[in-house]
Parts: structure tokens; sequence; C-alpha cells
């Protein structure tokens, strides 16, 4: 199969969401929040780096669920622009 290559507004969405999750995930370890979510270490860094910008939604809600953030928020927050953002 081949993937086509993701628009400008997927990769920022990406970034949207890998920025919220390395927020909420705040001091926790990188390694224990991966291994708390069933994912690897590498795959959580990829996604807050934005490196992994359309993550498979399981691997999402279990980082979600781990950091105690709503499925729901989070589509809301990474969809929103900028300004108009709730976390910071």
């Amino acid at each position: 199969m081949v993937r086509l290559p993701l628009t400008p507004a997927e990769v920022e969405r990406g970034e949207r969401l890998g920025t919220l999750l390395r927020r909420a995930r705040g001091d926790r370890s990188m390694l224990q929040t991966a291994l708390d979510a069933g994912v690897s270490p590498e795959t959580l860094r990829k996604i807050e780096s934005g490196r992994v910008a359309t993550p498979a939604f399981p691997t999402i809600a279990a980082i979600a669920d781990v950091l105690g953030l709503s499925l729901d928020t989070l589509w809301s927050e990474i969809n929103q622009p900028e300004q108009n953002r709730l976390v910071s």
C-alpha cells in the first residue's frame, strides 16, 4: 500500500499533538509513560517531536489515558488554531 504524503495541515496537527502530549507529561519520565501506555519509548519520542504526525488511534488513546487526557479534549485542542487553544 502506498501512503500519500501528509498535507501541511496534517503535519501541523501532528506537531500540536506532540506539544500537547509533552506538556501533559510534564516531569514524568518518557520511559515510564511509554511503558505504562504499552508503547515503545521511541514511539512516544517520535510522536512528541512531531516525527509521527498521524499515529494510530489506539496508541494515542493509550497515551492519553496514562496522562489523564480526555480524547475529546485532545482532539479539540489539536484541531484549534494556535490563538484559541486552552493548553499552554
